[in-house]
């Protein structure tokens, strides 16, 4: 059943997305040389129609599955500007849309073909009284797309929301012409061989540019009447679209996108670090003007990494050549990177930009889609005219998270621990999570459910997570287990995964009082379960799994986790029981306690078999196997995390496991948050500051966001890397549900050799606040609930009942 906030009557009533002062569009995407600020404006309520009654449109000559750039327009005449003009976009692959030279809004939101998402804008406050411009930029990258993006070909769709709208309906009174000035070229030099999977990189010609193709008069002699996008059938009823809700026809099955616009706001582009021209020392804050016939290059650093979109102005310079590089840090010339803010014996390595001028005044340049980076190099060659550089400008984009909760304490180091964790997240979130916003951009599970519960802890904001688990939902495939990542042009399983997709909505459940959402969920647990009950043995473990069993790189390690002989582990079992208990605690609550019994009988028994056959009694660990060859961090915190390890020996194991025992494979920072949870579960929470070496390395090394692996990394913007911003509040401050729904609060705090802690974490009915001050051998301790919520305080194994409210303790 689909969630009814995803799916509703067939067009819901409008929000305007994102409202903007005036723009020109020059190139791709030209924002106002003014600065920029999104203003929400949700239209007034109005009863939806009860069918889309415009058309899938598309160029009629061009192919409609290869990398293009699409400009449409239509005259929209009004004898009165209306106090409201609501419409609904969509486009594949993406939309940008204007009125009268303003940017209204962009997207859809990406997703899948039978999730299709469309956008919905107030045009009112962009009309006036007379003749309107409607436009848009609709394009398509082909087999250059990012994999997170899927596609069926190049279309777009407009539909007034009611009779009064009608008339902007896509249909042949649009035109429509292609522009072959701006087209993808591969993101990646020769020589940088990374795991890529984000989109390309940008070409844009002025001199085959249409760069007046939003004015009214513009006549290029591309122009043409726009045609169905479904051309192959002769049937015009195929180009008509469909609700996901009924489906039909239509390759694109449609919903509302539920998620508010992305932010865009202008942020500083820093300063110039290194350049061959000597008059740029001001750029970009002034202009600069290269001479003719001259290679310059001129390096910008941003201070920290940030996802945006960037704009060059230039005027002049017909004939020359603009390379714009974005990379996250500096190469040296072993490709490592060493320190993140060495500049000098350093190279910029990464996806690029081509902009090539056509001699023209004030020409902006800006890709389509946002580039991340910290640096920022400009590579400019000129011909015969000198080109003057005017500005290079910043837009910061991501998911319009706020920041609610808060950390500080006594170890300042621990905020900048928090704080390049927290910009980490917000980077690795747009329209979908992301594992890296640089090389990936993808959504998955290993990834997402950290972020989500960042963004619990941080935010309050769950509706990322929300469309998040939906997505994961939908990814399931006929033998019962979901991709690995979701939405994905291509298909990858990881079997541990779906797993941690039902751990996930356990998170949620404790998080969010929404049980309606979780119980259509949840039957998409049973075939994930049943994949692996089909796999299960005899003897309690799981068989050999089919594809990639990812859980962990341990350093060292090219194959982890270890299988014997007979295709068991310790590892992915463990994984299995923990779903097993998540999942029957979810059956039991809201679900079918039929189901919820079996899952607790084949946990226990699960967990009994694990323990008989891998528990080294010498040792006192639990093998990787049941040949007792390896050991790993991995299943012993996860033999805690089950309680295969019996409660009274668990503090002593996590102590154990935390020490250097040598060829004990240890976590990466990934599963270093199941290490956090290990430690948390039995008992060892003050344990968890001398965790955080490896993030106070980064800092040292000049991160300002967490990399993926220790170096030599890839990636410096890694989500799963992250979990400080919500281990920081949760584990030091203790702040977590007491219960599901965050109906109760527990409080356990472990400050370690902390003199001063506060912190706040949002709630779905307030703020919890928190302090905790030393006074000799005790703590002082304020907490806040908020109106209407109950608690407990739980320190050194005694329990202090707490009441709404503010209210002062002090601890022994």
């Amino acid at each position: 059943m689909e969630d009814p906030a995803f799916v509703q009557s067939p067009l819901p009533c409008a929000c305007n997305r994102k409202k903007r002062p005036p723009t020109r569009f020059l190139g791709a995407f030209l924002i106002s040389l003014l600065a920029l600020t999104a203003f929400p404006v949700r239209a007034a309520a109005q009863q939806p129609t009860n069918e889309w009654t415009a058309n899938w449109i598309s160029h009629p000559t061009v192919p409609l599955r290869d990398p293009a750039v699409l400009h449409f327009r239509k005259i929209l005449e009004l004898k009165n500007r209306p106090t409201r003009f609501v419409v609904h976009v969509s486009a594949d692959n993406r939309f940008i849309l204007f009125v009268n030279g303003q940017r209204v809004g962009d997207g859809p939101a990406r997703s899948d073909l039978h999730h299709w998402h469309y956008e919905t804008f107030d045009l009112a406050p962009f009309l006036a009284s007379g003749p309107n411009l409607i436009a848009a930029t609709v394009f398509q990258f082909g087999i250059y797309a990012p994999l997170a993006q899927v596609s069926d070909r190049l279309a777009f769709l407009l539909q007034g929301d009611s009779t009064a709208e009608a008339a902007l309906n896509t249909d042949s009174s649009w035109e429509v012409e292609q522009e072959p000035g701006h087209t993808p070229i591969r993101a990646l030099p020769e020589g940088l061989w990374s795991y890529y999977a984000a989109g390309p990189g940008e070409k844009i010609d002025g001199a085959l540019y249409d760069w007046n193709w939003m004015a009214a008069n513009s006549n290029s002699g591309r122009w043409v009447k726009a045609g169905l996008a479904i051309r192959e059938s002769i049937d015009p009823r195929v180009s008509r679209p469909v609700l996901a809700s009924e489906g039909g026809d239509s390759f694109w099955w449609l919903i509302p996108d539920p998620l508010p616009p992305m932010e865009f706001s202008e942020v500083p582009s820093g300063h110039l670090v290194r350049s061959s021209v000597p008059s740029a020392q001001s750029f970009p804050s002034a202009a600069v003007t290269i001479p003719p016939n001259t290679d310059a290059a001129l390096l910008l650093d941003a201070g920290v990494v940030l996802s945006a979109y960037p704009e060059l102005i230039v005027s002049g310079g017909k004939g020359s050549h603009i390379n714009v590089t974005y990379t996250e840090a500096l190469y040296d010339s072993k490709q490592l990177r060493g320190n993140r803010n060495d500049v000098a014996d350093r190279v910029v390595l990464g996806v690029h930009d081509e902009f090539i001028p056509d001699g023209g005044d004030n020409r902006t340049f800006m890709p389509l889609w946002w580039r991340t980076w910290r640096y920022v190099e400009l590579r400019v060659h000129t011909a015969d005219a000198p080109i003057t550089l005017l500005s290079f400008r910043t837009f910061y984009t991501a998911y319009p998270f706020t920041e609610k909760g808060k950390f500080a304490s006594s170890d300042p180091q621990l905020e900048k621990i928090r704080e390049i964790s927290w910009r980490t997240a917000r980077l690795d979130a747009h329209e979908t999570y992301m594992d890296t916003a640089y090389w990936e951009q993808l959504q998955y599970i290993g990834d997402t459910r950290i972020q989500a519960l960042i963004s619990y802890a941080v935010s309050g904001d769950d509706r990322l997570a929300r469309q998040a688990m939906l997505a994961f939902d939908r990814s399931r495939i006929p033998e019962g287990i979901t991709q690995s990542r979701y939405p994905s042009s291509l298909l990858q399983l990881i079997p541990p995964f779906s797993l941690l997709y039902i751990d996930m909505l356990h998170d949620y459940w404790m998080y969010r009082p929404d049980i309606d959402f979780l119980k259509d969920r949840l039957p998409g647990t049973r075939p994930v379960l049943a994949w692996f009950e089909h796999r299960q043995r005899s003897d309690g473990f799981l068989g050999p799994l089919p594809y990639w069993n990812f859980v962990d790189t341990p350093p060292g390690l090219e194959k982890f986790p270890p299988v014997d002989s007979e295709g068991r582990s310790s590892i992915l079992t463990l994984q299995f029981v923990r779903a097993l208990l998540d999942a029957a605690e979810m059956e039991e609550s809201f679900g079918d306690p039929t189901a919820a019994a079996k899952y607790r009988r084949e946990a226990d028994a699960t967990s009994k078999a694990i323990y008989a056959a891998c528990w080294n009694q010498n040792l006192g660990l639990l093998a990787d196997t049941p040949d007792k060859n390896t050991y790993s961090q991995h299943a012993n915190a996860l033999a805690v995390l089950t309680d295969v390890i019996p409660q009274k020996d668990q503090a002593q194991l996590v102590q154990k496991i935390s020490s250097e025992i040598p060829g004990m494979a240890h976590a990466s920072y990934f599963f270093q948050f199941y290490m956090t949870r290990a430690l948390d579960h039995a008992g060892m929470g003050d344990f968890y500051l001398r965790t955080l070496d490896p993030w106070r390395h980064m800092l040292e090394q000049g991160l300002t966001t967490t990399a993926e692996y220790p170096d030599p990394s890839r990636s410096d913007t890694h989500a799963w890397s992250a979990h400080p911003a919500y281990d920081l509040p949760t584990m030091i401050a203790g702040i977590r549900p007491g219960s599901p729904g965050f109906a109760t609060v527990r409080i356990e705090p472990h400050l370690g050799d902390l003199e001063w802690v506060e912190a706040s974490v949002p709630h779905p009915a307030g703020m919890i606040r928190v302090s905790y001050h030393r006074t000799g051998q005790s703590v002082k301790a304020t907490i806040e609930l908020p109106a209407g919520i109950s608690g407990v305080l739980v320190w050194k194994g005694v329990r202090y009942d707490l009441r709404p409210g503010a209210q002062q303790l002090t601890l022994p």
